[in-house]
């Protein structure tokens, strides 16, 4: 674009120019550089048009001192608007401004700490905060220490150095294109995250801390990111792997992002309410599952696009749910028959299998807990559900410092007969966590290392490192572990300053470690994404 105006147009300007001389040049400019300056494939010829265009407006901008046209339609109205939200890598590191290490800029902000207001991003937020201590104690054995590597404030509004406000939601870890045989995940994960929160998503390096690609709706809050890997036709009728990112939030609309093209290509209206979590099927790369405040999770095939980014979706299932659905996880041996969700209102199964006529589906089964009185429950909020190995369950109910392993194949008789039916979690063992009765601090796990983090209402991470207990639970009389299990180390969170005060009242969001588990990415409620290296 530069050499394009250096050699056909800058001799057309004169020394003092006037405003009409300048409006003129810009408008024969920007017709000449987005016919001649070509890039990419062809199927992306639309795509480096309206690129071309944007960065030779930023250039007079720069060399000229013109003021850049940023007054696009707002987003609903624009089919094209997600192109112009679509930033590339140099922009976005630009734009962010403060991506890096957080001690070179936090000194020049002043932090107003503001109470958590949950109930602007996720219901039934009535909570008091517990003032709990968390446990700090380690088992001389297990040596896992990690470091910090990087405090980034990348999802503020608006690029907003003030912004301590915005929360951060979820974040998931980049697949590896398949090399060849190397296609399992322990051996090929990479270092970087999606992240989301606010208005954006950012791709991030772990082990730089750079902010590879950042991607921003003006109108949405964004809860989830998922990614998939999708074989496509480009350009020479070439087949080639690509990773694709769907990202959804409060506007009940799946975004679809080719992450690599630096571009949306098309979305997905999913539901009226919005959407707390997404997911993929890890067998069937283009099934993703849309879990919504609408009380139901919806399975829709997103397609495969062709070369023009042309794609076909359609909805394959709806799973009625008895509350809203938090999180929901695919039963590992069976993962095109049963889906798991943490509700509101409890912890559910339902029947996937796509050979059943039945579209809109009641759940199987619904699964009863011990409640603080010594009895049974299905009632209770399950804000945290993932499966730590093939069988064993990792759910966190909203009773104080709940932590529960149970055994899906022993809970679930997958031949039992009837709908809704209610069975009692074979419990495994019970970890010990904060007190705090604070929902929405999710867990996750990193089962190739049979790991389990969660987060806490004080900015701590817990870990709890279970290898020496997953060979008993497996056992055909695997035994209830009877003592709660401490975590085997808690990451206190660093004192972090801004004008010479303390940032206080950090609440994890969410912690989500790589495959290997090298690197943990820690969300917080303060609009700041951890990242920790395993030392």
């Amino acid at each position: 674009v530069t050499a394009h105006w250096e050699k056909f147009f800058r001799d057309q300007l004169p020394e003092k120019y006037t405003a009409e001389q300048v409006k003129s040049i810009k408008k024969k400019f920007l017709k000449s550089v987005q016919t001649n300056v070509v890039y990419g494939p062809s199927s992306l010829s639309e795509f480096t048009r309206w690129r071309v265009k944007m960065i030779a407006e930023e250039f007079l901008a720069y060399s000229l001192g013109l003021e850049l046209n940023t007054d696009p339609e707002p987003e609903e109205k624009m089919d094209e608007n997600e192109e112009e939200s679509t930033e590339s890598p140099r922009e976005a590191a630009e734009d962010v401004g403060q991506v890096g290490d957080f001690s070179s800029y936090i000194n020049n902000v002043t932090v107003t700490p503001s109470k958590r207001k949950r109930n602007h991003s996720k219901p039934g937020s009535g909570n008091k905060r517990s003032k709990s201590q968390a446990n700090t104690k380690e088992e001389a054995a297990e040596d896992v220490s990690a470091e910090p590597l990087h405090f980034l404030q990348c999802h503020s509004k608006g690029n907003s150095r003030e912004d301590f406000k915005t929360q951060l939601w979820s974040c998931v870890f980049e697949p590896l294109l398949d090399c060849g045989a190397r296609k399992d995940p322990i051996v090929s994960s990479s270092r970087t995250v999606a992240t989301c929160g606010g208005e954006s998503i950012c791709l991030i390096d772990c082990e730089t801390g750079t902010v590879l690609k950042k991607y921003k709706v003006a109108t949405e809050e964004f809860f989830s990111v998922a990614w998939t890997t999708l074989t496509m036709v480009i350009s020479n009728s070439r087949k080639k792997s690509h990773n694709i990112l769907a990202a959804a939030g409060r506007r009940g609309i799946v975004k679809l992002i080719h992450v690599a093209a630096d571009f949306c290509y098309g979305e997905i209206k999913a539901h009226k309410k919005p959407i707390a979590t997404v997911c993929f099927s890890p067998t069937r790369e283009t099934h993703l599952f849309t879990a919504s405040y609408d009380k139901r999770i919806a399975l829709w095939d997103i397609g495969i696009p062709d070369c023009d980014y042309n794609f076909k979706a359609s909805q394959l299932l709806v799973l009625e749910a008895l509350s809203i659905p938090l999180r929901i996880a695919l039963v590992p041996t069976c993962s095109d028959q049963y889906l798991l969700a943490g509700c509101e209102g409890g912890c559910f199964a339902w029947n996937i299998k796509l050979d059943k006529e039945q579209k809109s589906r009641p759940f199987e089964a619904i699964f009863q807990f011990p409640d603080e009185d010594g009895g049974m429950t299905t009632s209770h909020r399950v804000d945290g559900l993932a499966f730590l190995n093939d069988d064993v369950v990792v759910s966190k109910s909203s009773k104080p410092g709940c932590i529960y392993l149970w055994s899906w194949s022993r809970s679930f008789d997958a031949k039992g007969k009837g709908c809704q039916r209610t069975v009692s979690a074979v419990i495994l063992a019970e970890l010990e966590w904060s007190t705090t009765d604070l929902s929405y601090l999710t867990l996750s796990t990193c089962p190739a290392k049979d790991y389990v983090f969660c987060g806490d209402e004080q900015g701590s991470v817990w870990m709890y490192n279970l290898s020496n207990y997953t060979t008993a639970w497996s056992s055909a009389k695997g035994k209830r572990t009877d003592k709660r299990i401490p975590p085997t180390q808690i990451l206190n969170w660093p004192e972090l300053r801004a004008n010479g005060e303390q940032l206080t009242e950090v609440l994890i969001n969410n912690v989500v470690s790589d495959p290997t588990f090298t690197y943990l990415v820690v969300l917080t409620s303060v609009n700041i994404t951890a990242i920790w290296k395993k030392s």
